[in-house]
């Protein structure tokens, strides 16, 4: 092969010419056979995308997405020395078999590698590319570059001296002695650093890892750092013999981020959590810590995953407790599984050593009544047809009930529950439901009633049912109805009339119906389409005096849109209302009319009783006529408003006897602010805020959703927080407000939180959290907090933040 002075892949005669070509890996018979079709075959390819393009000629332009990974060829089982090599240059010489030169503006390619360099040569019996210059290689995602590289191509090894390099899976990269390439997925830094931190001049990075030997696994996500110092703002904070941090998700065990924590009641805590990554469906977490106030405390965490079962059980145990001067724990497990196809069963357990434990760790908790802490064992099978699907079911369920610094009512337990359910179509296009189940209640330790007051233990067997022959049709249903309830009480100490058993079958009659109309419609410039839905319930169920009866588990729904139109206004099975009474109510909404979204929805509904409700919670006889009227409305038509309001509106008393008026305002990414006011008459009164909003922004980075380095919005500032203010007693009743600094390659969060544990107590709890983009995090975890607290929260740069499981350093 003659070298020549123009680029060798240049073909003249195609505006759409291919723009490199194949050097490897034919042989030289055919390498002269090919050579000679080539221009036959590059003069047919042209006519064909000639074609296609004047066909398409009226189509839009395409326009390639950008992508800073490039990926190799889809069928990586193939040999890398049967994928061809191209290679282009402007003067190239020497014979494909043997050793090829190539001078100026070279660029080489092969299953995803790219290399280009001023100079190169390439042996292929030596399988030995050497490339000098500004050389610069780059494979999935992965760049390096320096004056020299040597690299064996096919097994892909070799080395780049005295590089920059640079990972698109992280946005980081550094500067090194030497960089060893060890195959595809691995490489190591020789006496190099790592940051993704822009560099100015001789001014070091905001953060920098620096290490003796950096090995970087991309395939295991996982970085290894021997003699690793970690320096920020110039300053080292950490210095360890060996350490490892995450290039992505995946897990691996390790020691993750320590935690630093200021409460009021425990003082500073300091905990390191270790993370074991047992198996891909196992692992654990076990972090010691220590406080200033408490001492030395241990937490665990143990997860598994089976096909046919799974579960979490966790433990914080404070082996002595300085201020209470005794040891305390908190345990908590949930197990989920199956025996068959039609046999579950699961279990839910949660304890405390004592009765003040919610008060001194109140964010440890799972359950949603901190004060409730349940033991729930349960065991269902499922059996029948499809058509009539049956099962049946075991459980037993306990409380711990914390009683300090206030007593309250507790629940039942039920010590033993069993029961059967069934449903199904009848002749006629009827269906029916029904459930018989028997109860033990007992009531747990430290109950909390006033003495003379407290309820007796019993037992229940019950059954219910409905029967419903439904009606559907375009633009209308209806749905008439039979339900009863029946329940047979056995009971340990008799009953308000001397009777130790009892037995009542309540029957219900209910009709359902509504329609929906629809209309198309313009407003605002966009076209729109409204709905009117008129909804009716009638219910008719006879009075039983059910005063002698116990109560174990009924209490009054709360008056909504979804329990106003249900037969029973209590929940449970010990309470029946009494009722002969018409609901009516009627919805519009404003959808989208090309994507069907909802942009507006108003209802109104109210209730009219024809004879006097007598079964209340009171006791005192709800009077006929008209109940509370309900009215509820939200709108996303003027965007960036997000407004919603429920109001319930008393005729009795011809007063507004509760709201919730709630608006969020985003007019654009980090940009949040949120205002709710709830008013319940003769109870309480609360007015919250809560938000996310720039204080600064440096020029052309606001309202980027995706920053596109870690250089971005740097120097922006953020205020977050959240108050509750209760207007009733006058004071801030739970309170988060801090500030966020995105420097672009690392972020500092910092809040101050407040909650409420009792009437005249509260706790406080300072967070700070360094984050490190690319590293890791450092410090409380404070966004896990903001984004509990503020509604339409968004972490600042969340796609490229680390996740917290994954281990920081061995």
């Amino acid at each position: 092969m003659n070298s020549t002075n123009r680029p060798f892949d240049a073909v003249s005669a195609c505006p759409l010419s291919a723009s490199v070509t194949p050097l490897l890996p034919l042989p030289s018979q055919a390498y002269t056979t090919a050579s000679k079709r080539l221009p036959m075959l590059l003069a047919l390819a042209c006519a064909g995308v000639a074609l296609v393009h004047s066909a398409r000629a009226a189509d839009p332009p395409v326009q390639l997405a950008p992508s800073p990974k490039l990926a190799a060829p889809p069928a990586r089982e193939v040999e890398r020395s049967q994928v061809p090599l191209y290679l282009r240059a402007d003067e190239l010489s020497g014979q494909p078999n043997a050793t090829v030169q190539a001078q100026g503006s070279v660029e080489m390619r092969q299953a995803g590698v790219v290399v280009r360099a001023d100079q190169l040569r390439y042996d292929r019996a030596e399988d030995l590319l050497v490339a000098q210059g500004k050389v610069r290689i780059t494979f999935e995602g992965s760049s390096f570059s320096g004056p020299e590289l040597q690299l064996r191509v096919q097994r892909l090894e070799g080395f780049v001296t005295t590089p920059e390099y640079h990972f698109a899976q992280t946005d980081a990269g550094g500067r090194a002695e030497r960089i060893d390439i060890l195959g595809r997925g691995q490489v190591r830094v020789i006496n190099g650093d790592y940051t993704s931190c822009r560099r100015e001049g001789d001014k070091p990075p905001d953060w920098i890892l620096t290490a003796r030997q950096l090995d970087l696994n991309l395939d295991a996500g996982v970085g290894v750092a021997e003699g690793a110092e970690l320096r920020f703002l110039d300053v080292p904070i950490l210095s360890l013999p060996s350490l490892s941090f995450p290039l992505n998700d995946q897990r691996k065990s390790g020691w993750l981020p320590p935690n630093l924590e200021i409460t009021t009641g425990s003082g500073v805590e300091f905990n390191a959590p270790y993370y074991w990554n047992i198996a891909p469906n196992r692992d654990a977490t076990i972090a010691p810590s220590i406080s200033t106030r408490r001492g030395f405390a241990v937490d665990g965490e143990f997860r598994y995953l089976q096909p046919n079962f799974d579960g979490r059980i966790a433990l914080d145990w404070l082996p002595y407790d300085q201020v209470a001067e005794r040891s305390r724990y908190w345990l908590t497990f949930g197990h989920e599984g199956k025996l068959s196809d039609w046999m579950r069963y699961s279990a839910q357990i949660e304890r405390v050593s004592d009765d003040e434990w919610w008060n001194d760790f109140p964010r440890r908790h799972l359950s949603l009544t901190p004060r409730l802490l349940p033991v729930m064992l349960q065991g269902e099978g499922d059996f029948g047809s499809r058509e009539r699907p049956a099962g049946l079911y075991l459980r037993t369920q306990r409380w711990q009930v914390l009683q300090h610094p206030n007593t309250m009512e507790a629940p039942f337990d039920r010590s033993a529950q069993f029961g059967f359910r069934n449903s199904g179509a009848l002749l006629g296009g009827a269906q029916y439901a029904f459930e018989t189940e028997g109860n033990r209640f007992d009531l747990p330790d430290n109950p909390g009633y006033a003495a003379g007051s407290q309820p007796g233990n019993g037992s229940r067997v019950h059954a219910q049912g409905w029967i419903t022959r439904p009606w559907r049709e375009p633009g209308w249903w209806a749905a008439p109805s039979v339900l009863f309830n029946a329940a047979s009480y056995y009971t340990d100490e008799p009953m308000s009339d001397g009777r130790t058993s009892a037995a009542r079958v309540i029957p219900t009659f209910s009709l359902g119906g509504g329609a929906e109309f629809e209309r198309r419609t313009e407003a605002f410039g966009r076209a729109l389409r409204q709905t009117l839905e008129p909804r009716l319930l009638y219910v008719n169920t006879p009075y039983v005096n059910q005063s002698t009866y116990p109560n174990f588990d009924s209490a009054v729904k709360d008056y909504s849109f979804a329990s106003i139109y249900s037969e029973n206004v209590f929940s449970g099975i010990d309470r029946v209302s009494d009722t002969n009474a018409v609901t009516a109510g009627v919805t519009t909404r404003l959808l989208d009319g090309l994507t069907g979204s909802e942009l507006m929805q108003l209802g109104i509904v109210q209730r009219y009783l024809f004879n006097d409700q007598l079964v209340t919670e009171s006791g005192v006889p709800e009077r006929r006529g008209y109940s509370d009227l309900l009215l509820r409305g939200s709108t996303r038509l003027l965007k960036p408003w997000n407004l919603e309001g429920y109001l319930r509106y008393s005729p009795s008393v011809d007063r507004v006897v509760r709201t919730i008026i709630g608006t969020q305002y985003a007019p654009a990414p980090f940009s949040t602010l949120n205002l709710t006011y709830r008013y319940a008459r003769d109870v309480s009164s609360q007015l919250e805020t809560s938000w996310q909003w720039p204080i600064y922004e440096p020029p052309g980075t606001a309202n980027r959703v995706i920053r596109g380095s870690s250089n971005d919005c740097i120097g922006a500032w953020y205020t977050v927080g959240r108050l509750t203010y209760n207007t009733t007693d006058r004071r801030l009743t739970d309170s988060v407000v801090g500030v966020e600094y995105d420097a672009g390659c690392w972020i500092a969060r910092m809040a101050v939180s407040r909650w409420s544990t009792g009437v005249s107590e509260a706790s406080t709890q300072i967070l700070f959290q360094l984050e490190l983009v690319g590293l890791s995090r450092l410090g409380s975890n404070a966004i896990n907090v903001l984004r509990d607290n503020i509604p339409g929260y968004q972490p600042l740069r969340s796609s490229r933040s680390v996740s917290p499981n994954t281990a920081f350093y061995d």
